[in-house]
């Protein structure tokens, strides 16, 4: 078998309040998903189940070390998932709220490539 890739989309996701990598890492994956449909999996590839598809994530997050790796790969739908997290995205000076529990004035900004192999003979 040989694995071949199908399809790359990309994606971008923020947290404005609370500073959370996880939540701008997985809105950036949600983002590189949000407006695909990918009828060649069965119809070009001639998978019978989706969760046959390879899905390689790479997220570049500020703080990837806070980074929850199995919230972010929950918002992949199926497939054979992984996630390699790398430090990167954007910080920016953004305005803290106290009502919205926010620990500083941070926005975090994450960049997600997400990669659809599947395996052909």
């Amino acid at each position: 078998m040989t694995r071949k890739r199908l399809i790359i989309e990309m994606g971008m996701g923020v947290d404005q309040h609370g500073q959370e990598p996880t939540v701008a890492a997985s809105r950036a994956v949600r983002n590189a998903i949000a407006h695909n449909a990918l009828p060649g999996v069965w119809e070009v590839a001639g998978l019978s189940d989706p969760n046959q598809m390879i899905v390689e994530v790479q997220v570049a997050v500020p703080y990837p070390d806070q980074v929850r790796q199995e919230e972010v790969l929950a918002v992949l739908p199926f497939g054979q998932k992984s996630l390699t997290i790398k430090s990167g995205g954007m910080v920016v000076q953004g305005r803290a709220i106290p009502e919205l529990n926010d620990k500083n004035d941070e926005m975090l900004i994450a960049v997600a490539a997400v990669t659809v192999f599947v395996e052909t003979e």
